[in-house]
């Protein structure tokens, strides 16, 4: 009789086994947070509205020519005077502005609030990139304070001239 060939066993197949079931575990939890971690992008930005949407909705619907206003400014030591032409941008038209223009919109007020804004002004700083845009926010925020129907989303300047 022929002795049939024994086999012996292989030391390294227990830790292959090992190495190949902590390898599909590892795989396993990297899918899962992969797909979680774009579940929630997809969750947190879906809903999200383009950037394009959100300027479209603070983007002003009507605009309001006012005259030229010359203004002295707040600089004590020599005598400055600012020379500033505003388009406003409103989120609406005021009633009646197809028929009449500026329609029933308190050109007194906002030309008051305006004012008063511009004659505290100083050369130096109106004269800056900065100066320029903290004037427009300060302006929109007056107006909006004292003219609160009107709806100002925006001014724009079209004539600006420092006299120093």
């Amino acid at each position: 009789m022929a002795e049939e060939p024994k086999s012996t066993p292989n030391p390294a197949a227990p830790a292959l086994k090992k190495k190949s079931s902590a390898l599909v575990v590892i795989v396993g939890v990297l899918v899962f947070l992969l797909g979680g971690g774009g579940a929630a992008w997809y969750y947190l930005h879906h809903d999200a509205k383009p950037a394009e949407a959100a300027a479209a909705e603070k983007t002003p619907e009507f605009t309001i020519h006012l005259e030229t206003f010359t203004v002295n400014l707040a600089d004590p030591e020599e005598s400055h005077f600012l020379r500033i032409t505003i388009d406003l941008g409103l989120g609406h038209p005021p009633k009646g502005a197809a028929e009449r223009g500026v329609g029933d919109f308190p050109v007194a007020r906002a030309r008051d609030a305006i004012l008063s804004v511009l004659a505290i002004g100083k050369a130096d700083v109106l004269m800056t990139p900065e100066g320029k845009a903290q004037l427009k926010h300060d302006l929109i925020q007056a107006l909006n304070e004292n003219v609160p129907e009107s709806d100002v989303r925006n001014v724009y300047f079209t004539e600006f001239l420092v006299q120093r």
